[in-house]
């Protein structure tokens, strides 16, 4: 019995220290201002708390992807969100004072929220909507892969151990999601491939159902056809990543 009080103890104590292995987020919400000639801003982030170069990684990084997506004004230096969004309302204010009659009203979304986090990864799942005139605007969505141990940002090629591997597995999964032929041209039935060759998309991240390929619009299709999403799920997966799942 004694020995069996000790064992739960370290089971406990393990699943305890898994627990909070996770890291702490707080909400983080910026907004352009309301005034009339203003363009509509709003930006909800996921800040990771504590001071660690972990924390200090992915807050960092999260900034750099809203300031490349609100920035305008290439000869202006910007190095925070409030000054993103300065210059995504000073460009539109631009524009507007040029064409007064022609002008629409420009706006931004940005929200991040953590899409996947074990021992090993932490993967945030970054979803952006921009209209700057045009018959439509632009959405798009993208992964911010971590590893937690190393405290860095990681490149989609450094999620896999054999990525021309993996490469070919997806194509695989993805002729058989989209009904082409395994045996015909990528872009037989519509699809818009670089030289009717497959490719992995820009954006891949781990996600709770397991590794999520993002083709976003105008990657692959057209507007219309919206985003392509592809899921392997991790079982598969698995064998073909630098850092598998911790379960």
């Amino acid at each position: 019995m004694k020995n069996l009080n000790s064992l739960i103890l370290i089971i406990l104590l393990l699943l305890g220290c898994r627990k909070d292995a996770n890291l702490t987020f707080e909400p983080l919400v910026f907004a352009g201002d309301s005034c009339k000639g203003c363009p509509k801003v709003d930006v909800n982030l996921p800040k990771a708390m504590k001071d660690t170069q972990l924390s200090r990684t992915i807050n960092g990084a999260l900034r750099e992807e809203v300031i490349s997506i609100l920035s305008f004004e290439e000869n202006q230096e910007v190095s925070s969100i409030p000054e993103a969004i300065k210059s995504f309302t000073d460009s539109y204010q631009d524009l507007k004072a040029k064409f007064p009659d022609e002008s629409i009203g420009w706006e931004a979304k940005i929200n991040a929220e953590v899409a996947f986090e074990d021992g090993n990864v932490l993967t945030i799942r970054l979803e952006a909507y921009t209209f700057t005139g045009g018959a439509h605007g632009y959405s798009s969505t993208g992964f911010l892969n971590f590893d937690k141990l190393k405290a860095e940002e990681l490149e989609t090629w450094e999620l896999f151990d054999d990525g021309q591997s993996f490469t070919k597995y997806a194509e695989t999964k993805f002729r058989l999601q989209e009904d082409i032929p395994q045996d015909s041209g990528i872009n037989t039935t519509g699809f818009m491939f670089e030289g009717d060759s497959f490719h992995l998309p820009q954006n891949i991240g781990y996600t709770e159902e397991g590794i999520e390929l993002i083709y976003n619009q105008y990657e692959v299709a057209s507007y219309a056809d919206g985003p392509i999403l592809l899921v392997i799920p991790f079982s598969e997966a698995d064998k073909y990543l630098k850092r598998q799942v911790v379960e």
